[in-house]
């Protein structure tokens, strides 16, 4: 069968450079989706983006469809023809529908019966066919929130569109989308190339459009700017720290990656980095560069769009352009410095927390409180929590937060240090927010842990207080981060520290603020809830983490504790057989209307298997007891996965709803003795072999 190239191509506006690189792969995704399901075959597919384009090319693409042989089966015959044999009307109308008579209709002869049937051959649609409805169908599935009109057409896109290119090896494929008839015109790259460059066939296309000053290929263009980047770096004896995502912002600006190196005063290196590295970062799309050592150096890398006869005019140009920015952030700082942070804190109090919880002030107040509970819970200085805690937003209302958000809590930290806070306080203070996302590190010291818990479990506690807690996924207070941040820091950081407790302290110190009463239940159950991502990111299996779950342990280390040695017991050859039986005895109590005696009596009992059972148990139950006193969970697991022989006999050999009932009851009560002792650590009975 013939096969050829296609080449689609969206010319456009500039487009947005945080959306390209989602645009350009939901275009191929949806392109090829289409092609699977129309059964054309081809051997490979590309997708391409650049800021002025999205493009797609599949190479190896047949032709045309195969035929397809398409039997429509009518009427059964008993019900096509009446007792003298003449066609009935559902017959004859099953035929005209078909473009056929009903004499010229076969049979259809099963086991169940005889239909009438029309057999026929669909011939496949050639791709000149297809390839223009789809495109429509990709455009118009495209993420585009905030689509736009342009010119007096009512067509609405992302950007305006110039352009549309269909080719099919070196033909164009007639049609058009959002108002533009397709050719085969391109436009090349704006400043080094003039007029549209013509694609001669689908192949060309890459080639071509280098020739005009264009590196279509987004993941080459990017390794080039990575690669160029890194060895500019290198040169300057230092090194840029990784950036994905300005990486991927970069490449969406440029066409023609050109990397170049500029510098700014050392003077300025005696303001603190971050407010630096935000300003080229996000304002300039620069690349910071840092020494060995890990401070920031007075250059930073920048990619240009063209490939300029005198590149010094270009760097002096981003070198003047930078300068305001890092002066600003100068300016701040000295400013910023001449107030501290103690004395902002009552200019809090006009700062809105949430309309019904009060001042950021309020809030600050709450958290110092909370953060002394919980440094004197985990044994640190609660003098430095409180103070902590007490300073912990005033850096809000300093001019270098307020032009650079992203930097609170760090200059909290600088200003701090300036103040002659204790370091254990300045390093809370940007502690505070830890961790910022998933896989984020967390809080330096435990003066900063204290802190970070009590501004998560305050917000939390207040939010659900009021009553809005997060819906589907609409989270404005980011209550499902703080929750899984809470968690990660009191597992990974080791704190023995019981979330209900922390919810009732804070409930408290929110004194009659809240609307909510049942807030205590809906935290404890939102945060529990937050195990299974948690764990799951861990490989930990649901099963294992449902389990746990089921007993709802309210401590997060005593919940991780639990997590391994289930974990751990799973993974034994007798779990899968004391689940089971764990299983078995539960469903067995749950039909059970009498009551169990206090404890299993030896005397009523009569049977060997029995008495080795409850022996077993006994020897067993000796050594759990302690382990589970010091929450050596996985050693007491371990232990008791030695009563799977004497649990089996006891199955295979006793009845265990005998006719007696004390015979009966007292069976019942050793079974649930046992249970118990594993329901001590997790409900073994959820797991899955």
């Amino acid at each position: 069968m013939t096969t050829d190239t296609l080449l689609i191509e969206l010319g456009t506006e500039e487009l947005p450079p945080k959306s390209l690189k989602t645009l350009a792969v939901t275009f191929y995704q949806q392109i090829k989706t289409q092609l699977d399901a129309a059964q054309l075959a081809y051997n490979e597919m590309h997708w391409y983006a650049t800021p002025r384009r999205l493009a797609v090319q599949v190479t190896g693409l047949v032709a045309c469809q195969a035929d397809k042989a398409i039997e429509k089966r009518g009427p059964a015959v008993t019900v096509a023809f009446d007792s003298d044999g003449n066609a009935s009307k559902a017959a004859q109308g099953w035929a005209r529908s078909n473009g056929i008579t009903v004499d010229e209709a076969e049979r259809l002869v099963t086991d169940k019966g005889e239909w009438l049937l029309h057999k026929t051959i669909e011939p496949g649609k050639h791709v000149e066919q297809l390839i223009p409805e789809m495109v429509k169908v990709a455009i118009n599935k495209l993420p585009v929130p905030k689509p736009m009109r342009w010119g007096a057409g009512r067509t609405q896109f992302i950007r305006p569109v110039h352009s549309l290119t269909m080719l099919y090896g070196d033909k164009i494929i007639a049609g058009e989308a959002l108002n533009v008839k397709a050719n085969n015109l391109v436009t090349g790259h704006r400043f080094h190339h003039h007029g549209l460059v013509a694609i001669e066939n689908a192949d060309s296309y890459v080639a071509q459009l280098r020739d005009a000053h264009v590196v279509v290929d987004y993941q080459e263009r990017k390794q080039t700017i990575k690669r160029e980047i890194e060895l500019a770096a290198q040169a300057l004896g230092g090194e840029v720290s990784e950036d994905e995502d300005l990486l991927d912002e970069v490449t969406s600006i440029v066409e023609w990656p050109v990397v170049l190196v500029g510098s700014f005063d050392e003077a300025f290196l005696n303001v603190p980095a971050e407010p630096l590295i935000y300003s080229m970062k996000d304002h300039q799309k620069y690349f910071p560069v840092f020494g060995k050592d890990g401070k920031l150096l007075n250059k930073f890398i920048f990619v240009a769009n063209i490939a300029s006869k005198d590149a010094s005019q270009v760097i002096k140009g981003n070198e003047k352009v930078i300068r305001p920015r890092l002066a600003d952030a100068e300016f701040f700082f000295k400013t910023d410095k001449k107030q501290t942070l103690e004395s902002r804190l009552e200019h809090l109090e006009s700062v809105l927390f949430q309309k019904q919880l009060g001042t950021v002030k309020a809030k600050s107040t709450r958290i110092a409180s909370l953060s002394e509970f919980i440094a004197e819970k985990i044994g640190e200085d609660s003098r430095l929590a409180y103070r902590a805690g007490l300073l912990s937003k005033t850096d809000l209302l300093s001019d270098m937060v307020q032009e650079f958000p992203q930097v609170q809590g760090t200059m909290g930290k600088y200003y701090a240090q300036s103040d002659g806070e204790a370091p254990a306080v300045a390093q809370a203070l940007e502690d505070q927010y830890l961790p910022r996302y998933a896989g984020d590190k967390l809080p330096a010291q435990n003066i900063g842990c204290a802190v970070a818990i009590a501004d998560k479990v305050d917000t939390l506690v207040g939010i659900f207080g009021i009553g809005q807690p997060p819906k589907g996924d609409k989270d404005p207070f980011a209550l499902r981060r703080a929750a899984i941040g809470l968690l990660r820091i009191i597992i990974e950081k080791q704190l023995t520290l019981d979330i209900s407790e922390l919810v009732k302290q804070s409930i408290d110190l929110y004194q009659d603020k809240l609307s909510n009463q049942d807030v205590a239940t809906q935290v404890l159950e939102f945060v529990l809830g937050r195990y299974r991502a948690y764990y799951q990111d861990q490989n930990i299996s649901i099963d294992v983490i449902q389990a746990v779950l089921a007993n709802a342990p309210t401590e997060p280390l005593d919940f991780d504790k639990r997590i391994h040695a289930v974990s751990h017991f799973k993974a034994l050859a007798e779990a899968a057989t004391l689940a089971a039986a764990n299983k078995r005895v539960g469903n067995i109590l749950v039909k059970f209307d009498g009551e169990l005696f206090p404890a299993f009596k030896r005397d009523v009992a009569s049977e060997t298997a029995e008495l080795e059972l409850a022996d077993t148990f006994s020897a067993v139950n000796a050594k759990v007891a302690p382990l589970l006193a010091v929450k050596n969970y996985q050693s007491a697991l371990t232990e008791l996965a030695a009563l799977k022989q004497a649990i089996d006999n006891f199955f295979d050999h006793v009845m265990v709803m005998d006719k007696d009932p004390q015979v009966k009851t007292n069976r019942l009560t050793l079974l649930n003795e046992i249970r118990n002792r594993f329901l001590a650590i997790a409900d073994i009975s959820l797991l899955q072999s």
